[in-house]
């Protein structure tokens, strides 16, 4: 208990709020681990000069899902949090549902900052599900930006519970006499997630030993502090050579690019496809773009994330494609 209050207590202390009370929301459930971030947050916020609401989305995916919504709003109010919104959405399809119902939940999310003035959203991912994602990351190849994992903060979304595994979670609501629902997407093997927390994580810490999902929360930081430091210089870097074109297009000249670490190209080549109007390339794009730098034999231009990329003139060329 006192491990979870601590957690809220030293982020509501390390905000740069602005001047007078400010207001951030808990993206609740009304699961154990956010319902574990209201309660703590109801304890610890007020003291630091901060008001603490709630925002309950309901994705509509299962049968009395607004009723979960409405006893989620009632224990947010019972712990005296103050606005209390829910937002029922609609998530389409059925192909990459995960994907789909974080898409919209993040967007009901914006909405309820600009309708409520509020300065961002608090959300209870844990230690386990940083891990988790670690775990996801390095079997699809994502390279750094996957095995960084989430970040404490994220614009106006803050994380503060990173460092603080799911079962210190539970318990800390079990002590002060609370219970929790648990949702049954969260033991459906049809999401990738589900598998890694119930199959896959528990192998590899029957094989190889207690304290892998600490590790891989671990690796996230080191991978984070790593990344964000190539990220800034590569950054710099575009800023100073980068230049665009009368048509609108953006473009870097080939010699400039092959002067500098792979490291830095990469991250330079995802930087003309967004500034150009296109979506982060990726790694199989941004393979594709290094041949035009490293393997140039006269290759016609390649459809990057919707923009369009050519070598043209000694230069690398992007332009939208939309």
């Amino acid at each position: 208990m006192a491990d979870v209050r601590r957690a809220a207590r030293e982020w509501a202390g390390s905000l740069d709020a602005a001047p007078g009370r400010a207001l951030y929301l808990v993206g609740l459930s009304g699961g154990g681990d956010s319902l574990a971030l209201a309660w703590a947050l109801s304890h610890e916020a007020g003291s630091l000069g901060l008001d603490i609401g709630a925002v309950i989305v309901d994705h509509g995916l299962q049968p009395g899902s607004f009723d979960i919504a409405q006893r989620a709003a009632a224990e947010a109010e019972a712990l005296g949090l103050k606005p209390v919104l829910i937002k029922s959405v609609t998530v389409e399809g059925t192909a990459n549902l995960e994907d789909v119902a974080r898409v919209v939940r993040h967007r009901a999310f914006t909405e309820t900052l600009r309708e409520t003035g509020a300065q961002g959203v608090v959300l209870a991912h844990s230690l386990d599900d940083q891990a988790e994602t670690v775990l996801m990351g390095l079997t699809r190849g994502s390279g750094p930006s996957g095995l960084k994992g989430m970040p404490g903060q994220d614009g106006v979304v803050h994380r503060p519970f990173l460092g603080i595994s799911r079962a210190t979670l539970r318990q800390a609501l079990l002590d002060a006499g609370m219970t929790w629902w648990e949702d049954p997407h969260n033991e459906d093997e049809r999401f990738t997630r589900v598998r890694v927390r119930n199959q896959v994580l528990p192998v590899l810490e029957r094989e190889m030993g207690p304290g892998v999902a600490q590790a891989l929360a671990r690796t996230a930081e080191l991978f984070r502090a790593d990344a964000t430091a190539l990220d800034d210089e590569a950054a710099t870097w575009f800023e100073a050579h980068a230049t665009t074109l009368d048509d609108g297009s953006w473009a870097v000249e080939v010699a400039d690019l092959q002067q500098v670490s792979v490291a830095l190209q990469t991250r330079a080549l995802r930087m003309l496809v967004v500034r150009a109007g296109g979506d982060a390339p990726t790694y199989a794009h941004t393979a594709q773009m290094r041949r035009l730098l490293e393997q140039w034999k006269g290759q016609s231009a390649v459809d990057v994330s919707g923009a369009s990329v050519e070598r043209r003139d000694g230069r690398i060329v992007a332009r939208t494609s939309r």
